[in-house]
Parts: structure tokens; C-alpha cells; sequence
């Protein structure tokens, strides 16, 4: 089966598979409204650059872990485990831009096994809380919960407003196509 391409007005030189643009589709199909953070599945929080320096906040939703999607110094939050340190909160970051040529997909299952092995309560976060953190929430409940794409989407969109850019759902598309294939070899 081959992948359809359509053109897509982001800008004059991108083309986009039709299965990106299904999975948009998805995304802009009802959602809730943009909050700071939200509780996505039990114990685990999405949110912003807000939220996450928001110590007083973080206290009070007893978070115990940080996975920071946009570590680093440019359009980035620039907390890092320093920041925690009056907290005894585990941190992991990840140095991604929010942009669609960078290949987040090097961190889905490095986040997905952090995510996976926090016991207390997490918060995922970028900047907006809705892209990078998204991307890295997806691709865990995609590897350890065994959804698919499409389930996961729907699943936190019932629950937070995402919009992950086209280059990271490419990468997650691509990620549900080889668990696939990976579970259907298992089951043979």
C-alpha cells in the first residue's frame, strides 16, 4: 500500500501524507480547552513552562517526577534538575526542538521507560504543553499500554488540548506501523 501525498498550505515546499493529515483531522475533531495542566492518565500530568515552574503547584498536585520535552536554551524551558532540588524530584530531560524535521522519535522509548517506571506522580512538559510533551506521551501509552496512534490521540484529547506538529505525528505514525508489525510477528 502506498502512501498518498497531499500538499498542505504550511508553507510552499511541504507535502504531507494523506495519513498525517487523518491524524490532524483527529486532533482539531473536539477537544477540551487549553488549561496549564491537566491530568491525563492516573498520576500523570501534561503541562507547560507555567506549570512546570510552578513550584508552590507542583506541591500541590504532589508531583514527584519532571520529564522536561524541552530541555536546552532556545525556545526551551530551562529548568533542569537544578531547579528541583528543594523538591526530591526525579528529572529527566530531553534537549528537542518543536520543530519537524527533528527526529523525537530517538527519545520515545527512553521517555516511554521513564514514564513507564515513575511509581508517583509525573508531569510531562514543554513550553505549551502541547506538542513535544504530547509526542513523548503518545509514543508511551503507544509502547506500554499497547494503543495504537489513533487511541492514544483520542484518548488525551479527551483530557488536553494537543496540537503535536506534522513531523512528530509522521514519527508517531511510523512508531504504530513498527509496533504492529513487531506484535503481529509475536503473536505468529
Amino acid at each position: 500500500m502506498g502512501i498518498l501525498w497531499q500538499a498542505q498550505s504550511l508553507d510552499k515546499h511541504s507535502l504531507l501524507p494523506a495519513a498525517e493529515i487523518k491524524l490532524e483531522k483527529i486532533l482539531n475533531r473536539g477537544s477540551v480547552v487549553y488549561t496549564h495542566v491537566n491530568e491525563v492518565w492516573p498520576k500523570v500530568y501534561i503541562g507547560d513552562e507555567q506549570t512546570a515552574k510552578d513550584k508552590l503547584l507542583l506541591r500541590s498536585l504532589g508531583i514527584t517526577h519532571v520529564l522536561n520535552a524541552a530541555e536546552g536554551t532556545w525556545n526551551n524551558v530551562d529548568t533542569g534538575s537544578d531547579y528541583y532540588n528543594d523538591m526530591d524530584i526525579v528529572y529527566y530531560g530531553v534537549e528537542a526542538e518543536d520543530i519537524q524535521t527533528f527526529d523525537l522519535s530517538q527519545y520515545f522509548f527512553s521517555a516511554a521507560k521513564f514514564i513507564h517506571e515513575t511509581l508517583n506522580k509525573l508531569l510531562v512538559h514543554c513550553v505549551m504543553g502541547r506538542s513535544r510533551s504530547a509526542t513523548l506521551f503518545l509514543a508511551y501509552l503507544m509502547i506500554h499500554e499497547n494503543m495504537t496512534v489513533v487511541d492514544a490521540i483520542e484518548h488525551v484529547k479527551k483530557r488536553r488540548r494537543i496540537i503535536p506538529n506534522w513531523g512528530f505525528l509522521k514519527q508517531l505514525r511510523e512508531l504504530d506501523q513498527h509496533l504492529l508489525e513487531r506484535r503481529a510477528s509475536a503473536e505468529s
